[in-house]
């Protein structure tokens, strides 16, 4: 085992000044604005130390008692997802590379043999096999594949070519659901910012040929790592914490993804904790956006930065490891002392997650001189069809194969993954369903003719940007308005919701072009907006499947003879609807469609 370079580090102190809370995880007691606040943090980046004999590796990795590692594979300079297919062929995105290449055991020795490059297209990373069809992401695109009877990929059709732009968080992790729909990861663009992007920090969920999709789930500064847990066919994921509140403050998050939850980035962090860097959008406080975001069901050391998860189906390892989750931790680089550089298990009982447990370390070193190093930083995991586990290591540019060598008792039950994504129920739109105290309708009028064509610029394949809408016709004793704009032709949801709007003052009567997709707006004042059935708030614009009939588009207005309906920014359109249950003067609606010219790409 040679060593490289030795470490180096240097200790920082960050203020934050300015109207920020305070940071809960280190300071106990109230939160309110602080002015003043000190966060301690460091910078230490081991130095890489080079693998050369295999044969020592036993004397340095560890694992627990009756496993076995070694070296798979060797010199593939950035191996970082990794991907099984049905004959048990191992698949490795190449980022640096921007390739997959094909990893195989062609003699049966336990090491691989053949490496052939089956794919190549810039910034080549997430991936996702699902039968004999291979699904691969990069920044902004979506590609399918046929996986062809030698491990070779077929021709890629690209399905989607409008991922969110990258930043600080560029690599797309891509799985298929137990519903047959694919997700997304879509990392932020920063450590901590407003997105103008509402498609940043997100888990999103299309369709296979990439058509539609939808924000799944929101507030997730970069969940690499995300599968189903094998029993009961939950989604979980581990997100990357904030960096700079501290060595010790804003754990690496496991969260139990839920569709329409959202996670607390970048505002809240951990445990309800308050990020001291960041105000939240005007018109919402820290507290209600904390209320309103899921926390995670366990912690982990911060700065550990988690990649690929999975977990372990298969039936070579014990008993006691089925339905656990890896996850690869690919290492600190502003901690001290670091943290990472391992592979965690996260046990699992009754479907439930319990406790973290490290499972492979050793290849973070504190040398002689008290400086550290590593031999790996760890990134891609997969369960080999023979019950292994593949673990990738991006700097070293090697896999390794985890076995198990002791005897076990095989008395667990294979459990079927079920399909656990509810679909919406179908609906009616809301002007059906509110029932209004006067029959009088309210005229409404906008940047379309009734049943008109709506110009490309207010659909999502455009400007994304909300028609102008005017209206009249409100009764006396009118004292706000919703807004509710649904599309009753979409398959599911039906109906597809694009706008949800209330507490707008009686006094308005008239939006502009462009609203934007803020929580509360301060023109007009104080109008609420909630969220959309593409998972983001405020408008979002047409844009059905390539191919159907125009779609027709129902803006509904209603009168209410209350100033506000109690519902916080963020809500959904049957929370709204619920209530406005006795509150409805009169509404009206104008009515347009659209139809997609685009091809589908």
């Amino acid at each position: 085992m040679a060593f490289e370079k030795s470490g180096l580090y240097v200790s920082i102190s960050l203020a934050a000044l300015g109207s920020a809370p305070m940071v809960q995880a280190q300071i106990k007691g109230d939160v309110g604005v602080a002015s003043d606040v000190t966060i301690e943090g460091s910078i230490l980046e081991p130095e890489k130390l080079a693998v050369t004999d295999n044969e020592k590796l036993s004397d340095l990795l560890k694992v627990p008692q009756g496993f076995n590692v070694q070296v798979y594979a060797r010199d593939l300079i950035n191996p970082r997802m990794l991907a099984v297919a049905a004959d048990g062929t191992l698949y490795a995105t190449r980022r640096s590379v921007g390739d997959v290449i094909m990893i195989k055991d062609t003699n049966g020795d336990g090491r691989a043999d053949v490496v052939k490059t089956v794919a190549s297209r810039p910034n080549m990373h997430g991936i996702a096999i699902a039968g004999e069809t291979v699904y691969l992401a990069t920044i902004h695109d979506v590609y399918s594949a046929t996986i062809n009877p030698d491990g070779t990929f077929g021709t890629l059709t690209r399905i989607i070519n409008d991922l969110p732009d990258a930043g600080q968080h560029a690599n797309r992790t891509i799985n298929v659901g137990p519903d047959g729909m694919l997700y997304i990861s879509v990392g932020s663009t920063c450590n901590e910012c407003q997105e103008d992007n509402p498609e940043n920090a997100t888990i999103l969920r299309a369709s296979k040929d990439g058509k539609t999709r939808s924000i799944f789930a929101s507030g997730l500064r970069n969940t690499i790592g995300f599968a189903w847990e094998p029993s009961k066919g939950a989604l979980y994921g581990v997100d990357h914490g904030i960096d700079w509140l501290g060595d010790q403050v804003q754990i690496e998050e496991l969260n139990h993804i839920e569709q329409g939850k959202k996670y607390g980035w970048p505002y809240v962090y951990g445990m309800s904790g308050i990020n001291p860097h960041i105000n939240p959008p005007e018109g919402v406080t820290l507290e209600q956006w904390a209320r309103h975001s899921a926390e995670p069901l366990l912690g982990y050391t911060p700065h550990s930065a988690p990649m690929q998860m999975a977990f372990y189906s298969g039936k070579a390892f014990p008993v006691d490891y089925r339905g656990d989750a890896f996850i690869a931790m690919r290492g600190s680089w502003n901690r001290r002392p670091p943290s990472g550089y391992e592979v965690v298990r996260v046990n699992f009982e009754n479907g439930k997650p319990v406790a973290f447990e490290k499972f492979l370390e050793g290849f973070l070193l504190k040398q002689d001189n008290g400086k550290y190093g590593y031999l790996g930083r760890l990134t891609g995991i997969a369960m080999g069809s023979d019950g292994s586990l593949f673990v990738a290591d991006d700097s070293n540019g090697v896999i390794y194969k985890v076995t198990y060598a002791g005897a076990f008792k095989d008395s667990a039950a294979t459990t079927a993954i079920p399909n656990v994504i509810a679909d919406t129920p179908f609906s009616k739109i809301a002007i059906e369903l509110a029932d209004a105290k006067s029959s009088d309708p309210i005229t409404v009028e906008g940047s379309f003719p009734e049943d008109g064509p709506i110009p490309v610029q207010f659909s999502a394949d455009g400007d994304d940007a909300s028609p102008s809408l005017e209206w009249k016709g409100a009764p006396t004793g009118t004292k706000s308005f919703v807004l509710i704009a649904d599309d009753p032709d979409a398959a599911k949801p039906k109906p597809f919701t694009h706008w949800v709007a209330f507490d707008l003052p009686s006094t308005t009567t008239k939006l502009r072009e462009g609203i934007p997709g803020s929580p509360v707006l301060q023109d007009p004042k104080n109008m609420k907006q909630g969220a959309n059935s593409r998972g983001s708030l405020g408008y979002t614009g047409p844009r059905q499947p390539a191919g159907d009939p125009p779609h027709h588009y129902h803006f509904q207005i209603f009168a209410l003879d209350t100033d506000t309906l109690g519902v916080e920014p963020g809500a959904k359109r049957d929370e709204v609807l619920k209530a406005m249950e006795g509150h409805v003067l009169a509404k009206g609606q104008l009515v347009g469609t659209f139809e997609r010219k685009l091809a589908a790409k």
